[in-house]
């Protein structure tokens, strides 16, 4: 536990490998098109409990991974954002399911070290476009929600994305008070 609180308190955290292609303002919202590289993740996914809930274990269980709570037993440090993949629900709600994942650091890609908690798994995954936009606070449900609205309208009917699940991204460790950073992300269909 204590490497895990000095890993989020006091690391250089790393941010995931990426390049703006394009910034766009439509219907007062301001969105980016971003790519992101290919890259060794430790995810888990959690179901049956609120978003909220969901989220914030499976955050908890990966910052013991990156904390030294793996086979080796080594610290790798922080990378961010920690990302959920949701499926939107009925009305203005999540699906009681979220996968949460982060970003193997640089310097452990080729090297992963194992979790011992048996429901963290490491995923290799393709690099990927999202369309992305900024808010700020500390966010709960319903400000996802909310924001993958407002860019599901700014993006429209023409801009090619995967429709049927987005990411939250938060990029603050929870002591963070103020200056947050969240994004919502829409999967660009590649190809």
């Amino acid at each position: 536990m204590f490497g895990m609180i000095t890993n989020s308190l006091f690391s250089q955290t790393e941010n995931r490998p990426c390049q703006t292609l394009n910034t766009e303002t439509k219907e007062e919202l301001t969105f980016e098109e971003r790519k992101y590289e290919a890259g060794n993740y430790a995810s888990v996914t959690l179901s049956g409990k609120p978003f909220d809930e969901s989220s914030g274990e499976g955050a908890l269980k990966l910052l013991k991974y990156v904390g030294g709570t793996n086979e080796q037993g080594v610290q790798l440090g922080m990378t961010s954002p920690v990302s959920m993949i949701v499926q939107p629900g009925e009305g203005n709600s999540l699906q009681p399911k979220v996968e949460v994942q982060i970003r193997i650091p640089s310097k452990f890609q080729e090297n992963v070290p194992k979790p011992t908690d048996e429901s963290i798994e490491i995923k290799h995954q393709a690099g990927f476009t999202v369309y992305s936009t900024q808010f700020g606070g500390y966010a709960k449900e319903a400000n996802w929600v909310e924001h993958a609205a407002k860019l599901r309208g700014a993006l429209g009917d023409t801009m090619s994305y995967h429709r049927d699940f987005y990411v939250c991204a938060g990029y603050d460790p929870p002591m963070k008070p103020i200056g947050r950073k969240n994004e919502v992300w829409f999967l660009k269909v590649e190809g």
